[in-house]
């Protein structure tokens, strides 16, 4: 289901100038979940241990696959969870994970990679809608939390580009200095209605086919 960074070459390639070599983003700005962190199957067991509270069915490891063509709207709509009941359970998972975050891996090779990026660029920041708490624990217990300039928080599932917009008046970029880097279709979506590039990554919630449908600047396998 998941491939991984290959090498630090085959990510900083796209982020280049061809002649030039030299990076042509000032800020990257990361999603958390399922782009640097491997949650999704933590995910799984913590959606079926809350779910029967909200009346909503269990999901099985290989159901999961199925749901990688699916935007959040159409995931939430075909498990039947009630709108009104969506923040509260987010919020509750988002509590649920806190207890298993530290423990949870890194995408493969994002280790390796995350040091020669942040070498070439002046910030880096992630953009999520976990909690921020969770975020730092878990960059904590890998030891890199320092490569870090920010870590920010977005409750609304939808709320991104809002947060994108408000990165890019604080430090004073304009928005093609700035890149989106994100596994799902709505951290893509966020990233355009900001103005912002985007890079989907290809190991996290959606497919490869999925994401390429939102035309983002770069694809990374």
């Amino acid at each position: 289901m998941r491939t991984s960074f290959q090498t630090c070459r085959s990510f900083e390639f796209p982020f280049r100038v061809r002649v030039q070599k030299r990076m042509i983003y000032k800020t990257i700005i990361f999603d958390f979940d399922g782009t640097i962190a491997d949650t999704m199957e933590e995910g799984r067991r913590i959606f079926n241990e809350i779910g029967p509270e909200y009346g909503i069915r269990q999901i099985d490891r290989e159901e999961m696959e199925g749901f990688r063509s699916y935007t959040i709207n159409q995931f939430i709509e075909e498990m039947k969870i009630p709108k009104t009941k969506v923040p509260f359970f987010i919020a509750k998972g988002t509590l649920a994970m806190r207890r298993s975050i530290a423990g949870l891996p890194l995408i493969a090779g994002v280790g390796e990679v995350l040091p020669v990026l942040r070498a070439q660029v002046d910030r880096f920041g992630i953009l999520t809608s976990n909690a921020v708490d969770n975020v730092e624990l878990f960059l904590d217990s890998h030891g890199i939390r320092g490569l870090f300039d920010f870590v920010s928080s977005t409750s609304k599932l939808t709320g991104k580009s809002r947060h994108l917009n408000a990165t890019r008046k604080q430090y004073k970029l304009k928005a093609e200095e700035m890149l989106y880097v994100g596994d799902e279709v709505r951290d893509l979506k966020a990233a355009k209605k900001a103005g912002i590039p985007c890079a989907g990554v290809t190991w996290g919630f959606n497919t490869r086919e999925r994401l390429a449908a939102e035309q983002p600047e770069h694809l990374l396998d």
